[in-house]
């Protein structure tokens, strides 16, 4: 599902953010991906979801070669992947169901299947009461909630995860990993970036260590 073989990334002013990054995940399986700051993960995660390209190397997703897509056709590949950031990023002028809604309009689906299926997701992330607040009046588990509604409201065949726990607090951080839990064990393959090594311990998953742009542990 997910392939890197071979991949450097080299930024100007010859920061090697990454160097001969061999790793594959296969489809529907759960990864952590860890590390000290700077060791990669933000770069590794840019180019699953072509924000970034290597700067040598091969990265395959769901067997689509990353640096042979255009401009229209980057857009088509990010419309089958969800991604769930640190800070949230939902937009504030809009409910949590119009902030879920907003991948399938912008698809271009029915408003009838957008209505079935948002709803399906508030259930599953048990936001349905909250379906028409804005974003600044629910709690930070709440907006995490939605943000990870917002990212599988389309079905993506992948999740990846940029510290889906680090503004939450501890109980809030083990609701959110068990709701990862259960959208990958649907058959959703997810990626997810963390430094909460106690966290990681705890979920007995695969686990992908970084440090200094190398792969330093696979477990």
């Amino acid at each position: 599902m997910i392939e890197f073989s071979h991949v450097y990334k080299t930024y100007p002013g010859s920061i090697h953010a990454l160097k001969n990054i061999d790793l594959k995940i296969d489809k529907g399986e759960f990864v952590f991906l860890t590390g000290p700051s700077g060791a990669g993960k933000t770069s590794l995660f840019k180019m699953i979801s072509a924000f970034d390209v290597a700067t040598s190397g091969l990265v395959q997703v769901a067997g689509v070669d990353l640096s042979r897509l255009n401009e229209n056709k980057v857009a088509e590949y990010r419309r089958k992947i969800g991604v769930v950031f640190q800070d949230f990023r939902l937009l504030k002028d809009r409910t949590i169901f119009e902030n879920i809604a907003l991948p399938l309009q912008i698809r271009g689906d029915r408003p009838q299947h957008i209505q079935r299926r948002v709803q399906e997701v508030l259930e599953q992330v048990s936001l349905t009461h909250k379906y028409d607040q804005f974003p600044d009046f629910v709690s930070g588990g709440e907006q995490q909630r939605t943000a990870i509604a917002r990212a599988i409201v389309h079905q993506p065949g992948v999740l990846i995860a940029d510290e889906p726990t680090g503004n939450l607090d501890a109980k809030l951080s083990e609701e959110i990993m068990d709701l990862l839990e259960r959208v990958c064990s649907q058959g959703t393959t997810v990626f997810v970036a963390t430094h909460d090594q106690d966290m990681v311990r705890r979920r007995n998953k695969r686990r992908i260590d970084l440090k200094d742009g190398l792969v330093v542990g696979d477990q």
